[in-house]
């Protein structure tokens, strides 16, 4: 008697066992099903993904070539900007040296001329003389002005676009 009730206690023990056995089975049945499934929606997802992802790299690359077009049409204006700038300097350079020469000269001729030997009758007697004197020594005699050469309109042209470029 004792084996069998040994015998009894062993199967209802495995029958205990199998059942528990079998509910961890089915509950890992469950979760690799949900996995399955979430693995099953992932790659869904990541084949939509993929196909936007194309599509944005297609785009970037199509405004790339854009930009590269649109950069390769500005380079001749920078060059050109370039260029302008090269001659605006040369212009400057050239108006300094031509106004230094100019002043020397007018210091070396109020050097040479003795204050004393300047008669007072060709002297202007007052500053509205002084004045108009002075005009017609710069723009030419009796008010009337010089023609300016056709450089120096390109040149305040050229001038004025650069200053403005420069404070934009």
């Amino acid at each position: 008697m004792l084996v069998g009730v040994s015998v009894a206690v062993i199967a209802a023990a495995f029958a205990v066992l199998v059942i528990y056995l079998i509910k961890t089975l089915l509950a890992a049945k469950a979760s690799l099903e949900k996995t399955t499934q979430t693995l099953q929606e992932i790659q869904q997802t990541i084949d939509e993904l993929g196909y936007e992802v194309k599509q944005v790299v297609r785009q970037a690359s199509d405004i790339t070539r854009d930009v590269r077009h649109k950069m390769e049409q500005i380079d001749p204006v920078m060059d050109s900007v370039k260029h302008l700038g090269e001659a605006l300097s040369e212009i400057t350079l050239a108006a300094k040296q031509a106004s230094a020469a100019v002043i020397h000269k007018i210091k070396r001729k109020s050097e040479s001329v003795p204050a004393r030997r300047q008669s007072p009758l060709l002297a202007p007697a007052n500053s509205e003389e002084r004045m108009i004197e002075s005009y017609a020594s710069t723009y030419g005699r009796k008010g009337k002005q010089k023609k300016e050469p056709g450089w120096m309109k390109w040149g305040d042209l050229a001038f004025s676009v650069w200053q403005k470029f420069r404070h934009e």
